[in-house]
């Protein structure tokens, strides 16, 4: 396999591990990036949910990095063998860089179902079952401009015993090995970057194994798998995946799956981690609610205070029963308002003061709560609109705390909006 164009190049490590950057040579042309710590593009089949790419783009600062999953992509795999010309074409996709995961971050799959041979996703039409012929003979169609090698990914329960956990490794090592054999042998993946995966439950003998295995192979970055929120404590969290990132080079860009709550993106981040998915303003969206956090790290310490304290009257009684951080991100959680509750019908304030998205500057918390009771599409999208706007404004803060030397103050906003 030919040397990897990806290249992470590091502006600043901060507080010994909490990394600063610019990912580089991304797409066939090389001539992309994705700034560190950053955040993908969250799809279903290649489009933001609820939104048309017209839409999409009045959002600014999206990132340059588009994320698919086979999970939509599979059961399709023979119209677009059709379609010979790859996913991104067809999906008019024309402009953006192409990440192919494996499952869909925002649903967590059934377990169960792998065995040494097979790895199996969940479309509309149920479950599919892949080997690494037919994982690979995807890879070919979609052409995407990296993806994630196929794994063993379901030791993500707290129960999972040790000796599944270990089987887990060995099948997801082996899956690696094979996929990148046909990878090299393929001439319709000249150019296109794998990411090995790393897996290992909640073991830390055999996250570390996982990790040194993987990063033994020519890979051109890490997806660590197995963290989801609700999955395990962030302690537990914390500690394993540091464990991991000791024995991940420096060079190599690291994406964690699964998690997407502010608060746990901060303490992974600060763990090492540079790469997210987007799928958190989706979760946010379906359940009718709004990002309400603040994550202005520029306010004055009184005037922040006074902010905090209006934002909390908001979402008093809505998010007591989920004030647990462990508690699956599926749930509603303090960062955000349930705009179909009664208390908004008559609050025309924008969702968030100041916030620069269409959806703030031309409509009101009452406007969004009529639309959610009387079951208008239009709610959706004024939604999403504003979670991802939010969303991705978020990274654009953390990384200019870290910039800044202000990722203390950032995360001592964050957490106390979550407590």
């Amino acid at each position: 396999m030919a040397g990897s164009r990806m290249k992470l190049e590091l502006c600043r490590v901060a507080q010994g591990r909490s990394r600063l950057g610019v990912l580089t040579g991304l797409g066939r042309t090389s001539q992309q990036s994705l700034d560190v710590p950053g955040c993908l593009l969250y799809t279903h089949f290649g489009t933001v949910p609820h939104l048309t790419q017209d839409t999409l783009h009045t959002v600014s600062n999206l990132p340059a990095v588009t994320q698919v999953t086979l999970s939509h992509i599979a059961e399709h795999q023979e119209v677009l063998e059709e379609f010979k010309d790859g996913f991104r074409k067809f999906a008019g996709l024309h402009d953006t860089v192409l990440y192919c995961s494996l499952h869909d971050p925002a649903v967590l799959c059934p377990t169960g179902y792998t065995t040494n041979k097979t790895v199996s996703v969940w479309g509309s039409g149920g479950r599919m079952e892949l080997t690494v012929a037919k994982f690979m003979a995807l890879q070919k169609t979609v052409q995407p401009d990296w993806y994630q090698s196929m794994a063993d990914g379901e030791t993500w329960q707290s129960n999972t015993s040790r000796k599944r956990v270990r089987k887990s490794v060995d099948r997801t090592l082996t899956h690696l090995d094979e996929c990148l054999l046909v990878h090299q042998n393929s001439q319709e993946l000249e150019g296109v970057e794998v990411f090995g995966v790393v897996e290992g439950g909640d073991i830390l003998e055999e996250r570390v194994r996982s990790a040194r295995e993987t990063a033994k192979r020519p890979v051109a970055g890490f997806c660590l798998d197995g963290f989801q929120s609700g999955s395990m404590d962030q302690a537990l969290k914390t500690q394993l995946i540091s464990a991991v990132i000791k024995e991940l080079p420096e060079d190599k860009p690291r994406l964690l799956q699964g998690v997407g709550r502010p608060d746990e993106v901060l303490a992974c981040v600060e763990a090492g981690v540079d790469l997210f998915e987007g799928f958190f303003p989706f979760q946010v969206t379906e359940r009718g609610c709004a990002l309400c956090f603040d994550f202005d790290v520029s306010l004055d310490p009184e005037r922040a205070v006074l902010k905090l304290n209006d934002d909390q009257k908001d979402t008093v009684g809505e998010t007591q029963q989920n004030g647990d951080p462990c508690l699956d991100q599926t749930q509603m959680t303090s960062f955000e308002i349930n705009l179909n509750d009664k208390r908004y019908h008559d609050d025309f304030r924008p969702l968030v003061e100041g916030c620069g998205c269409y959806c703030c500057k031309n409509h009101q918390r009452a406007y969004l709560h009529h639309l959610l009771v009387t079951n208008e599409l239009l709610a959706g999208v004024l939604l999403m609109i504003h979670n991802t706007a939010h969303y991705h404004g978020f990274f654009g803060a953390l990384r200019e705390a870290l910039a800044s030397e202000k990722l203390d103050v950032l995360k001592r906003q964050v957490i106390r909006q979550r407590d």
